[in-house]
């Protein structure tokens, strides 16, 4: 029983991390010039949906710059000049979470579920996939306060609840890129964490449908590591780098990938290789949170003790 709740937590917990801090972010350049009508909008080339210059910047800090005090900074602006556009919320619970604010977590994640709640009238497919999202951040609360063995059958009612909206946000468009990166990230890291789901169905529709690329290339880098698949993790994570150069986290994942290639191979090369990206990550570490800027500086250490054996 409690192998199998820890295995629960494991895919609950991945799952929040990864879709909360991942699977929201695009490519998009700050304009303030462009047309109104298609500002904000990152994931559609079509039929834009608008989501807001502040939330967009903030987007552009996290995931192609890497930099979260900048990212705090607009979405501060944004909860004050966009207060009905609900990813700003999510993105704010999810990096509560990451700070271990149980408090500001709490708070966020039923702003993000009450503007996609009241976002369904207007616009049902963003608004459905954010109560979705709402209701996964919300299962996120309860296991912070109830903990695991409590937690978890609370949780699982909660991810119905997630894809029961995003069921309904799929009946009014399949093929949007929006819902297909979110859905797609919660899909790989089942498959990554459960035997009987299927890592290359989920690839496959990261592949087909979701954008932006480079959140699609990073995804699949990821998955490819946790299968422990690392070349391909490795040809997806050098794809990522080619669009987010910028981004410390980005050269943080080559690092690892590298560093288990090393193994794998027995391999210097791979190790010094592995280091040099650890480095190229830490050179910015001042825009990264201190808790992460201590995983990647023990991670590298690691590394180091590998390549030079006693």
């Amino acid at each position: 029983m409690t192998k199998k709740l820890s295995s629960a937590r494991l895919v609950v917990s991945a799952r929040l991390t990864t879709l909360a801090q991942t699977a929201f972010a695009t490519a998009f350049a700050l304009n303030l010039c462009v047309n109104p009508s298609l500002a904000g909008d990152p994931f559609r080339n079509r039929e834009p949906h608008q989501i807001g210059d502040q939330t967009e910047a903030a987007f552009k800090a996290i995931f192609q710059q890497g930099n979260y005090p900048a990212a705090e900074r607009y979405l501060d602006q944004a909860l004050s000049k966009e207060p009905n556009e609900p990813l700003a919320y999510a993105i704010k619970a999810s990096l509560a979470y990451g700070n271990k604010d149980w408090a500001k977590l709490d708070t966020y994640s039923q702003k993000t579920l009450e503007t996609g709640q009241k976002l369904i009238s207007t616009d049902p497919l963003r608004g459905n996939l954010y109560t979705a999202v709402g209701h996964f951040l919300e299962g996120a609360v309860v296991i912070s306060r109830e903990g695991t063995v409590k937690g978890v059958p609370q949780v699982f009612s909660q991810l119905r609840q997630v894809y029961e909206y995003l069921d309904k946000a799929e009946a009014v468009s399949a093929n949007d890129p929006e819902l297909n990166l979110i859905k797609g990230y919660m899909d790989l890291l089942l498959a990554v964490n459960l035997p009987f789901a299927s890592p290359d169905q989920a690839i496959g529709r990261l592949e087909q449908n979701a954008a932006p690329r480079y959140l699609v290339d990073r995804g699949i880098a990821l998955a490819y590591r946790d299968l422990k698949r690392y070349s391909q993790a490795l040809e997806y994570v050098n794809r990522a780098i080619k669009s987010t150069s910028d981004n410390p986290e980005i050269y943080y994942l080559k690092a690892q990938i590298l560093k288990e290639l090393g193994q794998k191979q027995k391999s210097q090369q791979m190790f010094q290789e592995a280091i040099a990206n650890f480095d190229k990550a830490l050179t910015k570490k001042s825009q990264l949170p201190g808790d992460l800027v201590k995983q990647i500086e023990h991670e590298r250490s690691t590394a180091v003790s590998l390549n030079n054996p006693r």
